[in-house]
Order: C-alpha cells, then structure tokens, then sequence
C-alpha cells in the first residue's frame, strides 16, 4: 500500500432500522434519530443519523478492508449533509500516509444530497500484516 492509493467503496444502504438502532446502541435518545414526528416539528422532513453511528461505520469501512487485526488509534470526523432513511451512504478511502506499520486514511462518505462524513482515521496493522 502507498499514499494516494484508494480503498474500494463500501456502500451503506441508509434505513430507519439502521439509524435508530445505531442511536439507541450509542444510548443517544435525542429524539430526531427515533421519533419522525418530533424530528419534523424541528424542521428536519425525518429521523437522521447520529454522529456516534457515523463513527462506527467509519471505523467498519476501515477494519473490513485493513482486516481484524487492524488498530484503530485515531478516528476523526466531520458531519456535513444527514443521512436520511430510504438513501444509500457511500464509502470512500483514500491512503494519505504511511509510516511503518501505520497508515493514515481520508475518509468520505456521500449520500443523495451531498457529502454526509469528512475525516481521517489512523490505523496500525499488526506485523505478520504490515503494510
């Protein structure tokens, strides 16, 4: 693996199931990830993922691809477009640097209105899987 190399996508089918289960998984009982009533009175047209299920997702895209060895040491991002029930939130990787056994990933994810997730994550492979 070497800097500018680019991970396969990993495509997220975006369902209610998905984003209330992830809200109540993180304990995050903020009513816009569950009750799409309450979430319409406060503007938003339905429930909308959490920051806390982003994350897992993110850290998923880059163990399913770096393996179950992999170490996650730093998992930083941003929340830009919601990720509505009934999208489909896409994946992207791109290897920005490496420093022996660790790697550093920008991540994007994008879903049918914009760009959902921004960040970086920092990986470490163990040595029998180095990079």
């Amino acid at each position: 693996m070497n800097p500018g190399d680019e991970l396969p996508p990993l495509e997220i089918p975006v369902t209610r199931t998905l984003i209330v289960a992830g809200a109540l998984a993180s304990r995050d009982y903020q009513d816009v990830h569950h009750d799409a009533e309450l979430a319409r009175q406060k503007g938003s047209p339905d429930v909308f993922m959490n920051i806390l299920t982003t994350n897992g997702l993110v850290g998923r895209y880059i163990t399913d691809h770096f393996g179950p060895g992999a170490v996650l040491h730093k998992v930083t991002i941003r929340l830009g477009a919601p990720n509505y029930p009934g999208d489909t939130m896409v994946l992207t990787g791109t290897v920005e640097e490496i420093n022996g056994r660790t790697a550093t990933v920008r991540v994007v994810g994008v879903n049918g209105i914009g760009r959902h997730v921004t960040g970086t994550v920092t990986v470490t492979l163990p040595a029998e899987d180095a990079i």
